[in-house]
């Protein structure tokens, strides 16, 4: 059904709303895929045979065959308690907007077009100053102390509304190696399957670009071991309450993550942080453009209630 809805749907994306008033078949569903599911573990790095990613919790009992997947870094408890629900409380406090497969938005970025190559300030100002703490404790992580924030968007999932996302890689002529996530208010997953569409994405301009971060984070079991490489299976990524995942590397550029609608059972927020690729910094073709928007990201404002 290619029309805008109510809802904040458009095109063949769908919420619960617009599959009962325009009985439309639902996109939110979990892909058919004839594919193993392996379930990656934040304590040891490496992925083993599940099905449910709350499996990960069994560490170190761990039971079938490792597997090494790069490109996946999560920190459980990045906010505290207090750090957590302040931010809950402040973001709720701001104005939501609608947006598509039952979600809503707060977006704080620049205006981009990502087929035409296009980018604008817009009426990008910044970003609320009650975020600014989130921002700083970037810097307490080692593969993000050089962060530069160019984009925070705060995404609700509603589980009344059958929220989900599709699958799909970030852009990658904007967007940078990194891609960040600040989980809020409840567990969830993201679901990894293998990127069938490698001309899709700007993923063409990726082989130009210098790595932001080395294969592995940190010194683990798979650096010692000789650990076989996932294939093609499908990884199961939990993302705990108050944790920070970074996504980076193959995980980034050879898969495209999503998440279901089954996967969302509460309220859940979340904070996505993105920054620039090369080519909008210090001697990239666009250091010009970009360098107006970077001055501005480095910005933030007091919410006037």
């Amino acid at each position: 059904m290619n029309t805008n809805r109510p809802c904040g749907c458009k095109g063949y994306r769908t919420c619960l709303n617009c599959e009962t008033e325009f009985s439309i078949p639902s996109t939110g569903e979990e892909p058919k895929l004839n594919t193993t599911k392996v379930v990656y573990c934040p304590y040891c790095n490496l992925c083993y045979p599940g099905k449910d990613a709350n499996s990960y919790k069994s560490h170190p009992n761990h039971s079938g065959k490792p597997l090494r997947y790069e490109g996946i870094y999560i920190q459980e408890d990045f906010l505290d308690d207090l750090e957590h629900d302040r931010l809950i409380e402040n973001l709720d406090l701001m104005p939501w907007d609608l947006s598509q497969s039952g979600r809503r938005k707060q977006n704080f970025g620049p205006k981009c077009n990502f087929k035409g190559r296009k980018l604008r300030l817009g009426d990008f100002k910044g970003f609320p100053s009650f975020t600014k703490f989130v921002q700083d404790k970037f810097r307490q992580v080692p593969i993000l102390q050089d962060f530069q924030t160019i984009e925070q968007c705060s995404l609700e999932y509603d589980p009344e509304r059958g929220a989900s996302i599709d699958p799909h890689v970030d852009d990658c002529w904007v967007w940078g190696e990194r891609i960040v996530t600040v989980n809020l208010l409840s567990d969830s997953v993201l679901l990894m399957t293998p990127n069938q569409y490698p001309k899709k994405y700007n993923l063409d301009l990726v082989k130009s670009y210098p790595k932001t971060v080395g294969n592995r984070v940190a010194s683990n079991v798979s650096d010692m071991l000789d650990i076989e490489k996932i294939q093609d299976e499908i990884v199961l990524v939990p993302m705990p309450k108050k944790s920070l995942l970074v996504m980076y590397g193959s995980a980034r550029y050879d898969y495209e993550h999503r998440i279901l609608r089954d996967d969302i059972v509460e309220r859940r927020v979340c904070l996505a942080y993105r920054e620039f690729t090369p080519i909008f910094l210090q001697g990239g073709d666009c250091f010009e453009d970009g360098r107006v928007i970077t001055d501005k990201a480095k910005e933030f404002f007091d919410i006037i209630s």
